[in-house]
């Protein structure tokens, strides 16, 4: 249960993380572990995010159980943190390189 629970963080950190890559507008030279590891922390962030403007609530369908209807806020919340995560990363790193080179 555990590994099923790590392959489904790995690969949701990757798709969250290409889509985080096609927002941002430039050339990110990172790998697909890297590609990963924004994804994650870019869902984390859009967790926050999330949690601190609509409160902490679970959606749930009318059974009581998580649906994949109910999932796509969190998605969107999560592309956006990894976009923002990204961006962050992209001018942090890209002042340095240019003060390197001048």
């Amino acid at each position: 249960m555990v590994v099923g629970s790590l392959i489904g963080w790995i690969f949701a950190g990757l798709i969250v993380g290409l889509l985080a890559r096609a927002l941002v507008p430039g050339q990110q030279k990172m790998g697909v572990l890297l590609t990963i590891v924004l994804g994650i922390v870019g869902a984390l962030v859009g967790g926050f995010i999330s949690s601190m403007l609509f409160g902490p609530n679970f959606i749930v369908d009318s059974t009581g159980t998580y649906a994949v209807e109910t999932a796509w806020p969190g998605w969107i919340m999560a592309i956006l943190g990894g976009a923002l995560v990204l961006w962050l990363c992209v001018a942090l790193t890209s002042d340095r390189t240019a003060n390197r080179l001048s």
